[in-house]
């Protein structure tokens, strides 16, 4: 891929992001910091630029997963930190049985299925992701696989998940009607992903790749409507959709810690993520398998 932005812009974003929402209550110091900071980016002075201000370069999925798999699980997230209680929660809901982890990453929510005793397979596309899930999780089963289609009988788990991932996908209609197809009848569906606020204003997954370049790979905006739409096409019922707020972490290495003051205050009391609680209906007569 040869799409590219740069650091400068994205910080003059959240700057400006943050004079928008709090100039009318903001004090006088935190507004003038602000300006400052935004003359110095424009005149290219006094404020370090991650990489040098280099171009942060696109990557695709593939390739973006299997520079971030060594580093994935070293670095501390907001999203994956206001994310886990909320699946957690869900996850602790239900009974044990088969349960499929999609676009299952490094193992994260496989060793939480695992450890509440479901029969887990896990599927992702990066072999680099699935070697470390392999390592995490010894228990579960790992398989090779896309999100658009999953390697996996139909009606064979009695529970999907799928974290932080359909935002990859340019649309999600696809996906969850894999994630409906594989879930027996009765049986749950739990997705979380980006914001689709915070996909709209910045929210590319951007990490370092390699030693210290940054690169990113690309988001995709899927508004509640269009995720609605998705689950009931595919004959799926919502029954709860939650939405985390920010929780002041800001990622290391990144540029919004170059910028904290202003990335804390633009994304103050906004939704990181969303995360929906659906099932796949019983079929008439059937008790639900979980």
């Amino acid at each position: 891929m040869d799409k590219e932005f740069r650091v400068r812009e994205l910080m003059l974003g959240v700057e400006g992001m943050a004079l928008l929402r709090h100039s009318l209550d903001a004090d006088e110091d935190f507004l003038k910091a602000r300006l400052e900071e935004i003359r110095a980016l424009v005149a290219g002075e006094g404020i370090a630029l991650p990489d040098g201000g280099a171009a942060v370069g696109e990557l695709d999925a593939a390739a973006g997963y299997a520079s971030w798999a060594a580093r994935y699980d070293s670095l501390p997230s907001a999203y994956i930190e206001v994310e886990e209680p909320v699946v957690h929660g869900l996850l602790d809901r239900g009974p044990v049985g088969t349960a499929l982890d999609a676009a299952c990453g490094t193992g994260r929510q496989s060793a939480a299925l695992a450890a509440r005793g479901h029969r887990t397979i896990g599927v992702d596309q990066s072999p680099e992701m699935l070697a470390r899930a392999g390592d995490k999780v010894p228990a579960a089963e790992f398989r090779r696989g896309h999100l658009e289609n999953l390697p996996l009988d139909d009606e064979s788990v009695d529970l999907a998940i799928c974290s932080l991932a359909l935002t990859h996908l340019p649309d999600v209609s696809r996906g969850i009607s894999e994630l409906a197809r594989v879930v027996r009848p009765g049986g749950r569906i739990i997705v979380s992903d980006l914001h689709p606020f915070v996909v709209s204003v910045q929210g590319q997954c951007v990490f370092v790749d390699g030693e210290d370049q940054l690169a990113f790979v690309r988001n995709h905006v899927h508004l509640p409507g269009r995720y609605l739409d998705a689950f009931h096409s595919a004959g799926l019922t919502v029954r709860e959709c939650h939405e985390p707020v920010f929780n002041g972490r800001l990622a290391p290495g990144g540029y919004e810690e170059t910028i904290a003051d202003a990335a804390r205050a633009a994304w103050k009391d906004l939704p990181l993520v969303i995360v929906w609680a659906v099932e796949k209906p019983a079929a008439h007569g059937q008790e639900r398998a979980v």
